[in-house]
């Protein structure tokens, strides 16, 4: 598929996508209640009497409860014995037990009051008085100030030691969710391909990829960067959009949420025709991509992958490290209910690798003032090694393989 040639439109693509999400497969009842006995077992081991779970992907990753993060605090208590307490506001009652999956004892609190004396009461109630009380990693400071100044007495650890260890080992329902995901986004892409045309902006470029979204089943894109010629240099863009020019340089990463579970995925690559310099990078950037996933091998650290990808490019005269040109960043992060979770593929990461982890493979290769190319696909450990999600890109002329 040569980018350029045969041109469609908007409405023509968009007519060819269909829903992708009728036959998914949702978490169960049983999976959140086995991730709190999960968690319970950890706080055992680490001498935690309770977590804290704050709104956001942490409270829906053991409880199954969506909800938004604001001033008000909505939270839930686990003891590493004994059962689920959410704390909330009282008029939001209603609408937290309407959400909720896994039942718990619902505690509220009146606009006048302390959601953090609150707080304090449960934990009595729990017969928790003192001892080691883990705090949800991405609360707030103020809801962190709150319950030691009302709860002096407690000793309060970070929860990621335990939330961190259960989230980075994915389930096969997890996995399947962001397949799906990843299916859908990959048609995007393909879509967004065929509607680039001389004169097309950035902007209506991601209007498009945000509408596809939708047409393949996601309420729309959960991120979109769009960028071209130059500003590919930027690995996360620019302010300015940039409208699209007879053999420009094309930079795209999008992504969707399957029941809460993310897509990213990157595809760089010239509209109409390369420069040999672009040629060359591009089939660097490549070999990168596919080295690091190659390192991929079980019980061996993370930071091994970002050594295969910058190995590749110091072999080519980039870098090293992270100098430029060459690769700025790390090769890849962990993915799941956030779109950037642990464990990371970075260098000096001891972590080591284990069936279940699913991360992003982007060893971004930057040439200042030039271009640069990100190729990005996601993979996951079985229990024989790596597997993408999806193919990666397969040349230059034919990012998609359509032609292969």
């Amino acid at each position: 598929m040569t980018i350029g040639v045969g041109g469609s439109t908007p409405e023509i693509e968009l007519n060819k996508l269909t829903d992708m999400t009728t036959d998914i497969v949702a978490i169960s009842e049983c999976e959140f209640n086995a991730r709190i006995a999960q968690a319970q077992t950890y706080m055992l081991e680490q001498n935690i009497d309770a977590m804290y779970l704050d709104a956001g992907t942490n409270l829906t990753y053991f409880t199954g409860l969506k909800w938004y993060k604001s001033e008000r605090l909505v939270g839930a208590i686990l003891p590493a014995k004994g059962e689920l307490a959410f704390i909330a506001p009282h008029f939001e009652q209603g609408s937290l037990l309407d959400h909720m999956i896994i039942q718990g004892q619902f505690n509220g609190w009146h606009e006048h009051e302390s959601p953090y004396a609150l707080f304090a009461q449960i934990l009595i109630g729990m017969n928790i008085r003192s001892g080691n009380v883990a705090i949800d990693e991405s609360a707030p400071f103020f809801v962190f100030d709150g319950f030691r100044k009302a709860a002096p007495h407690i000793n309060y650890t970070n929860a990621s030691d335990i939330t961190a260890l259960c989230r980075q080992i994915k389930s096969s329902t997890e996995i399947a969710l962001m397949q799906r995901a990843k299916d859908m986004t990959i048609e995007v892409h393909k879509a967004t391909a065929r509607i680039l045309t001389p004169g097309i902006s950035t902007v209506e470029v991601t209007q498009f990829i945000n509408e596809a979204h939708k047409r393949v089943g996601a309420t729309g894109s959960s991120f979109c960067i769009v960028l071209f010629g130059l500003a590919t240099s930027f690995p996360h863009g620019v302010k300015n959009p940039q409208i699209l020019q007879d053999n420009d340089w094309v930079l795209i990463d999008t992504g969707c949420l399957v029941q809460g579970y993310n897509s990213d995925i990157t595809r760089t690559y010239a509209y109409g025709e390369a420069t040999p310099e672009q040629r060359k990078a591009w089939q660097v950037e490549k070999d990168a991509q596919i080295n690091a996933f190659n390192e991929a091998k079980l019980n061996m650290p993370c930071g091994n992958v970002d050594d295969g990808a910058r190995a590749v490019l110091e072999k080519h005269g980039y870098g090293p490290d992270y100098q430029l040109p060459g690769l700025p960043h790390r090769t890849g992060h962990g993915c799941g209910l956030d779109i950037h979770e642990w464990p990371y593929l970075v260098k000096g990461t001891e972590t080591k690798l284990q069936t279940g982890m699913v991360f992003s493979n982007e060893p971004m290769l930057v040439i200042p003032n030039k271009f640069g190319i990100r190729l990005e696909d996601h993979f996951y450990m079985d229990e024989q090694g790596p597997v993408w999600f999806t193919t990666p890109s397969h040349s230059i002329d034919d990012p998609f393989g359509l032609e292969a």
